[in-house]
């Protein structure tokens, strides 16, 4: 027998070697969809089989879990008791703030406002607004400060109650600070960011760099671009994952 024929029976027995150990695996794997091109897309985004991955936002994870909006319950503008079952099957914004705020809250509601008015009459986008100062900010007051800020939504309540509820919401519920301080300019210290929460009531944010910001910005507007300090303004990229939330 020659070289050549040699060769063919090596090249055959090789062929069926191969057929024999692999090919039952891959028709298994692709029975399954336990092929490269599944695996490589990720649907599940925590240990929580039932939270399925739409769009490329993250979720918040706690000890390996997807942190959601604390349960809560306040008075909001209109003197209507407002719950966390209200944004149900909406993506909304949250902020804390108060009416007599002299310093970052113009700003972050006028942000707040001009992302209203990126989603006019979308039923299901909204914001919620909580006072730090509901000792003033009663509903009358809210009221007010409402119309001056052309806040029409009817989906964005600014809601006051217990003050006590409201700094544990802030500062255990979203770990955005809050606190009385008489030394600084209006009496109150909180955080100037914003929280964005998808339809089912997970915090949700984008990734940068591999991990997740968290919140957003809320201090700085699209036309400012920067502030004094260099740190860029997010209300666009914001308007862009709420826009991204609403379609899944």
């Amino acid at each position: 027998m020659s070289k050549t024929n040699y060769s063919y029976i090596g090249i055959a027995f090789v062929i069926l070697v191969f057929g024999i150990i692999f090919i039952p695996k891959i028709v298994d794997r692709a029975t399954n969809k336990d092929i490269t091109r599944e695996e490589s897309r990720s649907v599940n985004v925590s240990k929580d089989d039932n939270i399925k991955k739409q769009s490329d936002l993250a979720f918040l994870e706690i000890n390996g879990e997807a942190k959601k909006v604390p349960a809560f319950s306040f008075t909001n503008q209109n003197g209507k008791t407002i719950s966390n079952d209200d944004y149900n099957g909406k993506v909304y914004v949250i902020e804390f703030f108060f009416t007599t705020c002299p310093t970052i809250c113009p700003r972050m509601n006028r942000n707040l406002v001009d992302i209203q008015n990126t989603f006019p009459n979308n039923e299901n986008f909204g914001v919620a607004s909580f006072t730090i100062n509901p000792e003033y900010d009663s509903s009358e007051v809210l009221k007010a400060y409402a119309d001056q800020y052309k806040i029409i939504n009817p989906n964005w309540h600014l809601m006051t109650g217990d003050e006590a509820i409201i700094y544990q919401l802030a500062n255990e519920g979203f770990n955005l600070y809050t606190a009385k301080d008489d030394d600084v300019e209006g009496g109150f210290e909180h955080s100037g960011n914003f929280a964005l929460i998808d339809k089912n009531g997970f915090i949700r944010s984008r990734l940068m760099n591999g991990n997740p910001i968290i919140y957003y910005n809320g201090m700085i507007s699209e036309e400012e671009k920067i502030d004094d300090e260099g740190q860029e303004q997010q209300i666009t990229m914001l308007k862009e994952d709420i826009k991204k939330l609403l379609d899944e």
